[in-house]
């Protein structure tokens, strides 16, 4: 059995977030006598928020870990079907429910951040035989802070400084993640996180399943708007931009800043035509909302379904020839890249130069 030590280490060993809940799991069920360990986040869509148990182990051996693009939301509990992990959320503190007396078996609830931002709300819950004496609540305690601490750190690594969408790198991260973890699926049926590290100055390149696609956002007349107005007002938009970005797409869609008037958006979904839907519905809240001081701003998006040699760059490259058809044709479109290929618009793909810092 691993020392606490030992699992510190391993908490501290990564650089994807979305490894830490197994990892902190793991840990638990190692170093405590408790029966189940489950980490609950909550999911919002449209208003509607939802409990994902992103991590669930068993002592007896078995569990499961979930990737948040892949979920079917609807069939996800609502936040109210869980009343007690909702007060601890609530509440940011710890909920104890024993269900046949003071010392039987318990659930135990821990919130999994103290100051809990809408996309970072869940809770630990923590099933046990019967009362969780001090020194076993300490060390849960202490794994947890060494949690916080990795996440936090991890997220500011991850995250746009401006916008505090996440970055170029998180979509490098990400997309091998999500790539490899579809991948094991397929091999055994299970969810499993895998991480994959390229040597230096090499494209990692993975077979990569059908119904992921990458897409890219840019802000029409974005120079003219930051010549005219300063760069205050420019960053501002930009903000906003983000903003209804956020309020459009599902939370476990990962939307991404690039730099300058450029966003990404990386999506698991069945069909092209629902990843249409979603870019068309960002484009119109963009087109109906009022920007302070600048008024009507607009943008395009273009898309791509990530194909079995794939890259992060090969498949921006597509998204973003898209995007640029759209500009060059009136701006305030939304083009798959998948279409423009079947109409015959498109010859050889070109490569598309840096992406500028603002």
């Amino acid at each position: 059995m691993a020392t606490l030590i030992e699992h510190i280490i391993k908490l501290t060993d990564h650089r994807d977030r979305d490894l830490l809940e197994l990892t902190l799991a793991k840990a638990l069920i190692d170093l405590l006598p408790i029966e189940r360990v489950v980490i609950a986040r909550v999911l919002s869509e449209e208003g509607v928020k939802r409990w994902l148990e992103i991590a669930t182990l068993d002592a007896r051996g078995g569990g499961k870990v979930v990737d948040p693009m892949r979920v079917d939301f609807d069939s996800l509990p609502l936040l109210e079907d869980a009343k007690d992990r909702l007060n601890c959320v609530l509440t940011h503190s710890p909920v104890v429910v024993a269900w046949a007396g003071e010392e039987g078996p318990r659930i135990t609830y821990i919130p999994l951040f103290s100051d809990s931002r809408n996309d970072d709300e869940g809770v630990i819950e923590i099933h046990s035989g019967s009362v969780l004496k001090d020194g076993q609540m300490q060390a849960i305690g202490e794994l947890h802070r060494v949690f916080k601490n990795m996440y936090s750190l991890l997220a500011y690594s991850d995250r746009d400084a401006l916008t505090g969408l996440l970055n170029r790198k998180s979509l490098d991260d990400t997309f091998y993640s999500a790539v490899l973890e579809e991948m094991d699926d397929a091999l055994d049926g299970h969810s499993k996180a895998l991480e994959v590290q390229a040597a230096p100055g090499q494209e990692r390149r993975h077979r990569v399943p059908p119904n992921y696609w990458l897409g890219t956002v840019s802000v029409d007349n974005f120079g003219a708007i930051s010549d005219k107005s300063g760069h205050l007002i420019a960053e501002e938009v930009l903000l906003l931009v983000a903003r209804i970005m956020n309020n459009t797409f599902r939370t476990y869609d990962r939307i991404y800043r690039f730099g300058g008037e450029q966003f990404a958006v990386l999506m698991h979904c069945p069909d092209e035509a629902l990843v249409l839907a979603a870019f068309e519905r960002f484009r119109a809240n963009m087109e109906k909302f009022n920007f302070p001081q600048v008024g009507r701003v607009t943008a395009c998006g273009g898309f791509t379904r990530i194909t079995a040699d794939d890259s992060p760059s090969t498949a921006l490259e597509r998204a973003e020839r898209a995007v640029d058809y759209a500009q060059h044709h009136g701006g305030n479109k939304v083009f798959s890249h998948i279409e423009l290929v079947r109409k015959g618009l498109f010859g050889d793909v070109p490569k598309i130069g840096a992406v500028d810092l603002f």
